[in-house]
Order: C-alpha cells, then structure tokens, then sequence
C-alpha cells in the first residue's frame, strides 16, 4: 500500500482548483467575485493587482475619525464658550474666540462614541454641531 504523500494531495488539489478557476465564464468569475466579498470580505485591489482582505463596512465605521465643526451658538453663547472650556481644556478667551468665529473647529480627531456624545451635550444647550470624518 503506497501512503499518499499530505503535501502532494494538497498540490494537486490546488492544481485542480487553479484549472477550475482558469475555465470559468466571465458571468461566473462575477458571480465568485461577488461571494467572495459578501460571504468572506476579500475584494480585487485594482491598484495592486491582487487579492486583499477588506474592513468590513460597520468596523470601517466605527474606526472614522471625526472633526467637531460649531456651526452655531444658539441662544446660550455662555453655556457653549463653557463647554468648549471644558473639553478642550483652553482658557476662556479662547474658547470665546471659538464661539465669535463660527463656523470653526472644536476638536479633531474623535472617536465616534465621543463625537456623537459631546455633539449631544452641545446639542442641549442649543448649539449647533456637525461632524465631519
């Protein structure tokens, strides 16, 4: 009895896969491209010319970084000018310089948890927020 050798069944199972692949129809390529990315996140990379695995969409999202843009004071410019004190960590005039200069930046680079809690705390003393990844 001859003991097939682990390495070269492997071999020939690629080998036979890689024909399989070379013989498909180009409807049939789309379609495995298309399983491909849903069922298993890889995609063709255009730019490299192979195949490289993708972020998934919700995980891509939860990694953006977002800009806190003021758009408007509201009716409590105080209150607001307190608030970018507070999570800034500038001195008053500073962040009153903030406030008279909208719109404008108050802070670069959050996480989204943070963005959209600090949006909500501005967003209850009436000031107006957007956030830009």
């Amino acid at each position: 009895m001859i003991k097939e050798n682990k390495n070269t069944t492997n071999t020939a199972k690629i080998a036979n896969l890689a024909k399989e692949l070379v013989n498909l129809t180009v409807t049939e390529v789309n379609e495995l491209t298309i399983i491909l990315k849903k069922d298993y996140g890889l995609e063709y990379n255009h730019d490299h010319q192979n195949i490289t695995e993708t972020v998934p969409i919700n995980q891509e999202k939860e990694n953006l970084r977002y800009n806190m843009i003021l758009k408007s004071s509201g009716t409590s410019k105080l209150a607001v000018v307190k608030l970018i004190k507070e999570i800034t960590g500038r001195g008053l005039k500073d962040s009153k310089e903030l406030v008279d200069s909208v719109p404008t930046t108050i802070k670069e680079s959050l996480n989204k948890e943070e963005a959209e809690l600090l949006k909500k705390k501005f967003e209850e003393i009436g000031a107006e927020i957007e956030l830009i990844n």
